[in-house]
């Protein structure tokens, strides 16, 4: 992460050198605009907890005057920060770190909607919650050892009384000490509330994979549909700030009255 630089160029941009030449060959320059490397210096404070969630940043103004940058430099900055959720601008109030704990974040990550009505919270179950051993493959998606702790959960999400989800979830245990089933019983707001609140870590993005499949037996009854029903399943791998994968989640979708919803730009 580069610090912001003190004389920055008439174009808005820094260079810097690509490293040494190969060959003999001139060392080709880099141009890192220079709302990006504030945006940069934004996110590091973000990440080492300086401004905590929910909390008020400081101000366009103020922040041109630490970085020694125009207002408008700092305003674009910001608009980015803004479109990848992790501050939220309020009218007439000023800007705030972005927090799970806000209603419409629930539904950043949960992209199933119902077919007909406005999308509700869904109430949810908690089936089992332990500490295991990391399988290879989920300590592989999570950069842990095979072997390491993680908590595991697994949880149906009825809607209206009825299941419409089963999920699976991995939590490299290093991070998430304490993390137990009476925990999570007892804490009424989003999961990822939670994880930010009290574990500080919170879910920056994801990546996700969807595919088709038929419901096994244990599935289906938990689901209470008939064994080989079409469901959707999404298994995601979510980040929190510096690209660390925090979290394995995957999700059988019953999509006989809801539907999986994305929006693209």
């Amino acid at each position: 992460m580069n610090p912001a630089p003190s004389n920055p160029n008439s174009n808005g941009a820094t260079t810097t050198s690509a490293g040494s030449a190969v060959g003999g060959a001139a060392p080709s320059p880099t141009f890192s605009p220079l709302y990006q490397q504030i945006k940069a210096l934004i996110t590091q404070s973000l990440q080492s907890g300086e401004w905590k969630p929910g909390e008020l940043i400081p101000s366009e103004v103020e922040l041109a005057g630490r970085y020694k940058v125009s207002q408008g430099t700092v305003r674009k900055a910001i608009d980015e920060l803004a479109a990848e959720h992790l501050v939220v601008r309020r009218q007439g109030k000023g800007t705030f770190v972005a927090t799970h704990n806000e209603a419409r974040a629930h539904f950043r990550f949960l992209k199933l909607m119902p077919d007909e009505g406005v999308p509700q919270h869904f109430d949810h179950e908690y089936i089992e919650v332990k500490r295991i051993r990391a399988p290879a493959e989920v300590a592989r998606l999570l950069d842990l050892k095979s072997g390491d702790a993680v908590v595991y959960i697994k949880r149906l999400m009825s809607d209206g009384g009825a299941p419409t989800i089963l999920e699976e979830l991995w939590l490299p245990g290093q991070l998430f000490k304490g993390l137990t089933a009476e925990r999570l019983a007892e804490y009424k707001g989003p999961m990822y509330g939670l994880f930010e609140s009290e574990f500080g870590t919170r879910m920056i993005r994801a990546s996700e994979k969807i595919r088709a499949v038929a419901a096994d037996a244990p599935t289906a009854q938990a689901l209470k549909v008939p064994e080989g029903t079409p469901l959707l399943c999404a298994d995601r791998v979510s980040f929190t700030y510096g690209d660390k994968a925090v979290e394995l989640r995957r999700g059988l979708y019953l999509t006989s009255k809801h539907h999986y919803q994305n929006e693209l730009s």
